[in-house]
């Protein structure tokens, strides 16, 4: 069922005045990301007559834009990506593991995301790797799911990794699986500092080499001597690494990833109203607890699209990666030697020869099975519904 209210009708009433006073400081990306979502399931990107088989009951469907910052293209892109993961999943207990980068790195990487971003995946799955491989701790090779987040329940700029791991790995010399004790995974103080060492030598080389940007207030950071003295805080302080104690099983972790994988700023479903006072939203106040973590929040409109747009990714930047057992192009045989270490019967093969599922939504008549009669161009509507007479001859084509 459609809100009332959707980050498109916003951007379809405000956008052509924001992007009037403010596309000088847009980039090409948010351009595309505003246009997108402002077109998406209209006729500016075509669609397609639906007809039922049983009683000819006829809809229009609209193409997605398929952008994968849009509120409403992501569920689809979701159910695809967790089909191909589901056979990844092994028969044990997963932990949540998120790493957070401190308001001080978050400033750097507003003006550096790619690289910012990358150095935030690197840093972390090498820490996890190091010290899971680390005798003292686990001893065994791991691997993970991790996905980045950008934003704040409140739409701000609050750069983080998202990581999915198993309780436990293979032992360095492959012979037999080593699993994690209990609700503990590997001691967070300890890979918060790790993390913290790996990020910060890594971003001054990056500043060494002339990589990293720097405008307005913080245009004096491209100084060395300035840019060692602003991290030299970062240094002392402690830097936030959060585990979750492990999912219930496989299929939570499915629910869990459904939920963070293909996740946006903002999804539609927390708006609640738009005017010309502003866009009113739900969010959640992590500093709260219980019923009053749940707050309501007003933003200018102008604020709400400039906040959404903060969280716009690089052109081909991959925000969801795996590593260690998990990676690249080793990641079955992997996986295998993990089922068999642990006894565990592979899931059975997908057949090639089935059919694709249906996903179009029903008759809303009589529930009967809707079949595509007509295909119609970008800003182009379809004259009327089609008769019967040609529905059956489609059909039976």
């Amino acid at each position: 069922m459609r809100t009332s209210i959707e980050v498109a009708d916003i951007f379809r009433v405000a956008g052509p005045t924001y992007r009037k006073a403010h596309g000088g400081h847009l980039s090409l990306a948010q351009f595309k990301v505003m246009s997108a979502v402002e077109h998406c399931r209209t006729a500016a990107l075509g669609g397609h007559v639906e007809a039922c088989e049983d009683c000819g009951e006829w809809r229009i469907a609209y193409n997605s834009c398929r952008n994968r910052h849009c509120p409403k293209c992501q569920g689809a892109a979701a159910r695809t990506w967790l089909a191909e993961r589901e056979a990844d999943l092994l028969p044990v207990g997963y932990f949540h593991v998120v790493f957070t980068l401190p308001a001080e790195i978050a400033a750097i990487a507003f003006y550096n995301k790619a690289l910012v971003y990358d150095l935030l995946f690197k840093a972390a799955s090498e820490t996890m790797l190091t010290i899971a491989a680390d005798p003292k701790h686990l001893g065994a090779r791991i691997g993970m799911t991790a996905v980045l987040h950008t934003w704040g329940s409140a739409m701000t700029h609050h750069p983080h990794v998202h990581m999915i791991v198993p309780s436990g790995g293979i032992s360095l010399d492959g012979s037999r699986w080593i699993s994690s004790r209990p609700a503990f995974l590997l001691p967070v103080r300890v890979l918060g500092k790790l993390f913290r060492r790996l990020f910060l030598t890594r971003l001054l080389q990056l500043h060494d080499a002339g990589r990293l940007a720097f405008f307005g207030s913080a245009a004096h950071l491209t100084d060395r001597r300035a840019f060692v003295r602003y991290l030299s805080p970062v240094r002392k302080k402690r830097w936030v690494v959060y585990a979750k104690p492990p999912f219930a099983g496989p299929e939570a972790v499915l629910a869990y990833l459904s939920r963070y994988t293909h996740r946006v700023a903002i999804s539609n479903s927390r708006l609640i109203s738009f005017d010309e006072t502003g866009v009113i939203f739900r969010y959640k106040d992590y500093r709260r607890d219980g019923r009053d973590r749940q707050q309501i929040m007003t933003l200018a409109t102008v604020e709400f699209i400039r906040r959404f747009l903060l969280h716009v990714l690089p052109r081909g930047f991959h925000r969801i990666r795996r590593y260690g057992l998990l990676a690249g192009s080793s990641r079955k045989i992997s996986i295998a030697r993990a089922r068999e270490l642990l006894n565990a019967v592979p899931p059975p093969a997908d057949d090639a020869t089935d059919e694709p599922n249906d996903i179009r939504p029903p008759c809303p008549c009589c529930g009967g099975r809707m079949i595509v009669v007509k295909v119609f161009e970008r800003w182009r509507q379809p004259r009327g519904p089609p008769d019967k007479a040609t529905t059956n001859r489609e059909s039976a084509s």
